[in-house]
């Protein structure tokens, strides 16, 4: 596991009401059959964990008709932050006794969610610790990132998150129905793939996504109520959980990065959006549209026409096919790149400052190109979000590229069904 050897956080944890996690439905898991198949034996609607907007994480002991399955995810999350513990240290770490932990451990053993790597080295007197840790190759994951521009990428991933396989799709232009048989295509060129059974597969799209996992509005991929989520569990009978990929990107951020608290990710891409974490909750908004920055016009000094209908949106100086083009324009003129890049910079900015002044956030992670935005547009960036907030409560401001590079929404979407299924992230 990756996670072996870190210290428990459990300021990262807060409450998790998940009714339907991965407890007893797992039990029903037939023993053979299709490996799809296995992995259907999850209850179709089970994804609360991700989709319902609560909190990622469980925390503590809660209402008794709910205590079984909201502790076995207790253990889950502990096991799956630390890595190696001892059932006395999931005890301590969780508050529950040792009994209903050494019970609960017992049924993962049996599912082989949970599995035991050997005893402690230990000088004190007494049987040593027998040590356990996730079983990251119990189940599969196949993770789908909708977000480029010119391909659609998949990835078959372990529980770890680690990429066992990958496929990739030419995106060619395709919009509307052309591009959601693209996404179904994908899939199931990756579901023969698994060699172990499938926990879902998770999806992160551009654009307006409701918590149903219908595509509300991605005017790049000419989709408009777009019922993605239920078209793929149809057809693949496993769950599913399509969600906005800047929130997928955020949730990679948490679980896989170096976020720490509040935070704040934006997702440069086919187009541009960001994804907010706030008190370890995904924030959704009233429709579903928080983080949808990229049509937000941005400067008063008016700008190119949007595919949304409007002129001068962020998007329209940022996503990726718009700046490409503005820096091959750059280079005809014989104008300094830099100057394109700072531009685009001072726009994300001005995009910016009026929310890190209303949530006083402490940290902004970038998500793209590497070549486009680590440089001159995030140094232009932060400079205009320290000049436009007050300093005394901004000027500390962190922003930064993400660690998880190009593979950060795959990740993300995994770990919008491992929330969902397991109650882990």
């Amino acid at each position: 596991m990756i996670k072996t050897g870190r210290k428990l956080d459990k300021s990262l944890f807060v409450r998790f009401t998940n009714k339907m996690t991965a407890a007893g439905v797992q039990r029903s898991l037939p023993t053979s059959g299709p490996r799809s198949a296995r992995g259907a034996a999850f209850a179709e609607n089970s994804n609360q964990g991700f989709n319902s907007g609560r909190a990622l994480r469980p925390s503590a002991k809660i209402l008794p008709e709910y205590a079984r399955s909201h502790n076995r995810s207790l253990v889950l999350q502990t096991l799956y932050q630390v890595g190696v513990l001892s059932r006395a240290d999931i005890a301590r770490s969780t508050g529950l006794t040792r009994v209903t932990v050494s019970d609960l451990v017992a049924e993962l053993i049996s599912e082989g969610l949970v599995v035991e790597t050997g005893q402690r080295e230990d000088v004190r007197p007494g049987k040593p610790a027998t040590l356990l840790q996730i079983n990251p190759s119990a189940f599969q994951i196949i993770g789908i990132d909708l977000s480029d521009s010119s391909v659609f990428k998949g990835a078959l991933l372990d529980l770890d998150g680690a990429i066992l396989e990958r496929r990739e799709v030419a995106l060619d232009g395709s919009t509307g129905g052309k591009a959601t048989a693209k996404v179904l295509d994908l899939i199931a060129g990756l579901v023969p793939l698994a060699t172990s059974p499938l926990l879902g597969i998770g999806v992160g799209s551009p654009g307006v996504v409701d918590l149903a996992g219908t595509v509300l509005s991605a005017p790049n991929l000419g989709w408009k109520n777009e019922d993605l989520q239920a078209q793929i569990a149809a057809r693949f009978h496993v769950p599913v959980v399509v969600g906005n990929d800047a929130n997928a990107a955020v949730l990679a951020e948490h679980s896989f990065g170096r976020a720490h608290g509040d935070m704040m990710l934006v997702k440069v891409g086919h187009g541009v959006g960001a994804g907010l974490l706030l008190d370890g909750s995904p924030l959704f908004g009233s429709r579903f549209a928080a983080g949808e920055i990229g049509h937000v016009m941005v400067g008063t000094q008016g700008g190119l026409p949007c595919v949304c209908g409007k002129v001068g949106c962020l998007e329209t100086w940022l996503s990726v096919p718009r700046l490409d083009a503005a820096l091959a324009e750059a280079r005809k003129a014989g104008v300094p790149e830099t100057e394109v890049l700072a531009e685009a910079g001072r726009h994300l900015g001005i995009a910016l400052a009026a929310i890190v002044g209303a949530l006083n956030l402490a940290e902004i992670v970038l998500s793209g190109p590497t070549r486009l935005l680590d440089g001159p547009l995030a140094e232009a960036t932060i400079d205009t979000l320290r000049s436009r907030t007050m300093a005394e409560f901004h000027g500390d401001l962190n922003l930064r590229m993400t660690t998880l590079g190009e593979d950060i929404v795959l990740r993300g979407a995994a770990v919008m069904v491992l929330s969902g299924q397991l109650g882990v992230s």
